[in-house]
């Protein structure tokens, strides 16, 4: 096929991993791809010159880094701020095309659905969406255009998830009855990265979606009510008016009938001086056994003078030192890596996009999830009410 083109809408921290001193995931995971697929060029949108500027700067950090160097473009090319410059950049970039989007939750309708009007077949990170009805919209469109629409739930590639996924097809652990989740992250992502827009979403939205997802694709199991409570405390405290605690119960029926309850516990005010940027935690009790994966303590500990005590998780998205230059590997690479080859594909009509339905993340595949999103903030808003879903 003719070179396939990268346009990635988002300048933030898990695009380049700005404001950290990390790379993000994202460009990290095309530069791998760019490695062993050398045509083609990447575009990148941000909001504004400054916002360009900083993306540059770990950008080129990166190319050195990684000693790749892939041809660039960056929007808005003027010297005044342009949120809508991702529309040029659809516009401009050469077909075929596809789209990575990582932006605010509330952008994600206007900007997929640009996207793909544009021709260019999206990857978007979760959610998909923050509402049933966008969500809705997006797989309209997607079909009507014949267009390849994934979500980011990059902790399906995770084989800790795989083998969870492995207890519940292989019946290892018998019917689930009850599901315990623990995730929660700094204070510096909504008090300093997401500062600007952390008012119009919720930590639930954010993390909690990940666990919600990983229940669905494991199980295939149909949520039936959920209820949620809720606190604002720290964070309204230094005025940001959004939840630094979601505590949300699902009530699940899988397809034999039998029933299952999901306890997800968030927040996102942990100590900076925690040992890793998440703490993550999964516990499933089945009637014939009991699964637990503690997604933080990775079995890797590093102790500097530079960063204290850290444990890293090597399996997400990692440097390495291979044949004397750096590469990234992990999940987070993973389910990039993935779709771009999906799209190759695509193009190539070696794969239908049908074919990918029942395999990917697809826009499909976020309508559970998003309704279940949806019912927990019905719930917060009536005081912990069971909504059914």
């Amino acid at each position: 096929m003719r070179p396939l083109h990268i346009l990635v809408i988002g300048t933030g921290m898990y695009t380049c991993g700005r404001g950290t001193d990390g790379y993000g995931t994202i460009m990290p995971a095309v530069f791998e791809w760019k490695r062993k697929n050398r045509e083609g060029e990447i575009y990148v949108a941000g909001t504004s010159p400054e916002s360009i500027r900083m993306a540059q700067a770990k950008i080129r950090d990166l190319e050195g880094h990684m000693q790749v160097e892939p041809s660039i473009r960056f929007f808005p090319q003027g010297t005044q701020p342009d949120p809508n410059c991702y529309l040029e950049a659809i516009r401009q970039i050469p077909r075929p095309a596809c789209a990575i989007i990582a932006t605010p939750d509330h952008w994600h309708r206007r900007m997929a659905g640009a996207a793909m009007e544009g021709g260019l077949h999206t990857q978007v990170v979760k959610p998909l969406a923050p509402t049933l009805k966008e969500v809705r919209e997006l797989i309209d469109l997607q079909k009507r255009a014949r267009i390849y629409g994934v979500v980011d739930f990059h902790k399906r590639f995770d084989q800790a998830n795989l083998k969870l996924k492995d207890a519940f097809s292989s019946g290892l652990i018998g019917d689930p009855l009850y599901i315990v989740v623990l995730y929660s992250q700094r204070k510096s992502v909504p008090s300093t990265h997401f500062r600007k827009w952390v008012d119009k979403t919720t930590i639930f939205q954010y993390l909690g979606i990940h666990y919600i997802d990983i229940i669905y694709f494991a199980t295939q199991a149909t949520p039936l009510r959920v209820m949620a409570i809720g606190q604002k405390n720290w964070l309204f405290a230094q005025g940001i008016d959004t939840y630094d605690s979601v505590q949300g119960t699902i009530e699940w029926q899988l397809p034999s009938g039998k029933k299952f309850t999901q306890f997800i516990f968030t927040n996102w005010i942990d100590p900076e001086l925690t040992s890793a940027l998440s703490e993550q935690n999964i516990r499933v009790i089945g009637t014939r056994g009991r699964f637990e994966s503690d997604q933080k303590k990775r079995g890797v500990t590093m102790v500097t003078d530079q960063k204290g005590i850290e444990e890293i998780n090597p399996y997400f998205t990692s440097p390495y030192q291979v044949d004397g230059r750096v590469t990234y590997r992990g999940y987070g690479v993973d389910s990039i890596e993935t779709f771009l080859n999906d799209v190759v594909q695509v193009e190539n009509g070696t794969v239908q996009i049908e074919d990918l339905e029942k395999k990917r993340s697809t826009f499909n595949q976020s309508i559970i999830p998003t309704a279940i999103l949806e019912g927990i903030h019905q719930s917060l808003q009536k005081n912990g009410e069971w909504i059914l879903v």
